[in-house]
């Protein structure tokens, strides 16, 4: 059973999908939570501790929905591990839609909220990291910067076609082929 702290932060992050940053209510989230709002108080001290702490929570479970694997599955290659990283940011299951409406409404906030900036900043650098290590690993003799470039250019198309997907605009499949078609760019890329 999740603990009490758990379970609130998955109740805001389902309160920030449904109703953004700025609809987020603590007395609608003790509701959600089923908890009372002292309870949000006490784990988190004010809005901007659960802002933060629901940004590492997002931040964790996508980490865990796109790397986690069976143990008895054969290894995969570095190209692989990356398609399969980022391709799964495209999933209809409600936790991944969850995830990509909620991390986009927090980035979105952030323009107008100070206190998001730095954290949501932290949190795409890290994003951006893990793919240029994952694009280096396939690519092993390319610059530092030229990883990070492609990783940069990748997590923004993750974002902006989510956007898309999950407002209607774009069916799945295409979003992920999409997606697809510019992870093998930018590995040509890499590789001239």
């Amino acid at each position: 059973m999740a603990s009490r702290r758990t379970s609130i932060l998955e109740a805001s992050a389902r309160v920030i999908a449904r109703r953004g940053v700025r609809g987020l209510r603590v007395e609608e989230l003790a509701a959600e939570a089923g908890v009372s709002t002292a309870l949000i108080y006490y784990h988190f001290k004010d809005r901007t501790g659960i802002l933060r702490q629901t940004l590492e929570f997002i931040n964790d479970r996508a980490e865990r929905y796109t790397t986690e694997r069976d143990p008895g599955a054969p290894p995969l290659t570095a190209r692989e591990e990356l398609d399969r990283t980022l391709l799964l940011e495209f999933q209809d299951s409600p936790e991944v839609r969850e995830n990509s409406t909620a991390w986009g409404e927090l980035r979105a906030s952030a323009v107008f909220e100070d206190s998001l900036r730095e954290d949501l900043a932290r949190a795409s650098l890290v994003w951006v990291q893990e793919v240029a290590e994952l694009l280096g690993q396939v690519r092993p003799m390319t610059p530092a910067t030229a990883l990070a470039s492609s990783a940069e250019r990748l997590t923004a198309l993750v974002e902006g076609l989510s956007v898309r997907w999950l407002s209607g605009s774009l069916p799945l499949t295409h979003a992920r082929a999409l997606m697809a078609e510019a992870i093998e760019v930018e590995v040509e890329r890499l590789g001239r």
